[in-house]
């Protein structure tokens, strides 16, 4: 990496936003996870970029991999959430002495990009995941990490027992210090998860990523190998309760349940409070048209929507069309999707630009699964 130059900040942010996302299955060929549209308005990454925007976080790395075309085209260089200090999309390099190149782990995508972040002598470093779903005020978890004379503090929150073998586990003492630390554990011994939020001082991280680049058995994650390594370690690890609506929409059933959320009538997730901005690329579509045989029942609709037929509790992204007759019903429509007409699609994420067939039925109310449907002639993967 070319030397960088840069304004001296107290706290920059930087995103992980290589994932793969498998667990969404056809949605994220494509695309990375980061970049699924969310609420037919936004894409997922949109929610830390508010974040970081709201709590005056003005300078952003973005550390991209798997299929980065599309985020690096909706991120640019970060007009769209105020970021005056800029963004900046890191994708893997080759450096001179033969390193580089793909991220081996997330601890490994920041120790790749120390350049960037010396560049601007930072006191601390936020690490953020680009995949999930919440708004929350960095600024406050600064306060409480100075607060506690913290070395490193991570933003945790109870999570459904069910649901607690996919998230890193921790258990706190009665100061909020972290005394344990397990990474997606079969059999957990609590609910408190890591909501892969991280504040580290710069100096211990710097130090931290060497030491971890150096161990031949390490697998360069933080979740694996950085968090509980520093439990065992002389550092205040400080553990910040956030109390509030976040949600890891890693697979099709967490995704479609965070859109349904936006459908209910006490919202856990506001996106209409005037006081915290969600910030996106906003498409130059004509505005939505609701025709004489058209009906909306408890829906979100985007702009360029034309709607013909029926719409009930379901998200429409903009430039879709739903046909005279045609039902939709507990679904996701994404971005350019038609719905001809007659055509009934029943808990279903549809994908974008995919056209579901007149009189084709697609989906099952009644089934346990959310189904998604891909291409010109449907059909339905995970029912």
């Amino acid at each position: 990496m070319a030397e960088l130059k840069a304004q001296k900040k107290e706290m920059i942010a930087m995103i992980l936003a290589g994932g793969q996302g498998t667990r969404l299955k056809s949605i994220t060929a494509n695309i990375a996870k980061p970049a699924v549209t969310f609420a037919g308005k936004y894409r997922i990454i949109d929610f830390a970029l508010s974040n970081c925007s709201n709590s005056d976080i003005d300078t952003v790395g973005i550390l991209t991999q798997y299929e980065p075309l599309v985020l690096s085209n909706h991120i640019g260089i970060g007009n769209s959430w105020d970021l005056e200090g800029g963004v900046k999309i890191l994708p893997p390099y080759k450096r001179k002495d033969g390193g580089g190149q793909f991220y081996k782990g997330t601890a490994n995508a920041i120790y790749e990009n120390i350049p960037f972040i010396e560049a601007y002598d930072p006191e601390y470093v936020l690490i953020l995941s680009g995949d999930h779903i919440y708004n929350m005020d960095y600024e406050k978890m600064l306060k409480f990490h100075k607060k506690e004379n913290a070395d490193v503090t991570i933003s945790v929150l109870e999570v459904p027992w069910e649901e607690a073998s996919r998230f890193g586990i921790l258990e706190i003492d009665d100061n909020k210090n972290v005394v344990e630390f397990q990474e997606k554990p079969k059999n957990p011994k609590s609910n408190l998860a890591s909501m892969g939020i991280y504040i580290f001082n710069w100096k211990l991280l710097r130090e931290k990523l060497i030491e971890d680049d150096l161990d031949i058995n390490s697998v360069n994650d933080f979740g694996k190998n950085i968090m509980p390594k520093l439990v065992s370690e002389d550092c205040i690890f400080s553990a910040y309760e956030f109390e509030g609506y976040w949600k890891d929409v890693g697979t099709v059933e967490s995704l479609w349940e965070a859109n349904m959320d936006l459908l209910k009538g006490n919202q856990e997730f506001d996106l209409y409070d005037k006081r915290w901005r969600n910030y996106s690329v906003n498409p130059n579509s004509p505005p939505q048209y609701i025709s004489q045989t058209g009906i909306v029942e408890n829906s979100l609709l985007n702009e360029g929507c034309i709607i013909e037929g029926a719409v009930k509790h379901s998200v429409i992204s903009p430039d879709v069309k739903v046909g005279e007759n045609a039902i939709v019903e507990d679904s996701i429509i994404m971005h350019g999707a038609v719905v001809e007409p007659g055509a009934r699609v029943y808990k279903t994420i549809v994908l974008e630009n995919s056209i579901i067939k007149e009189d084709e039925m697609i989906g099952n109310l009644d089934s346990e699964n959310v189904g998604v449907c891909e291409g010109y002639n449907g059909g339905v993967i995970n029912e």
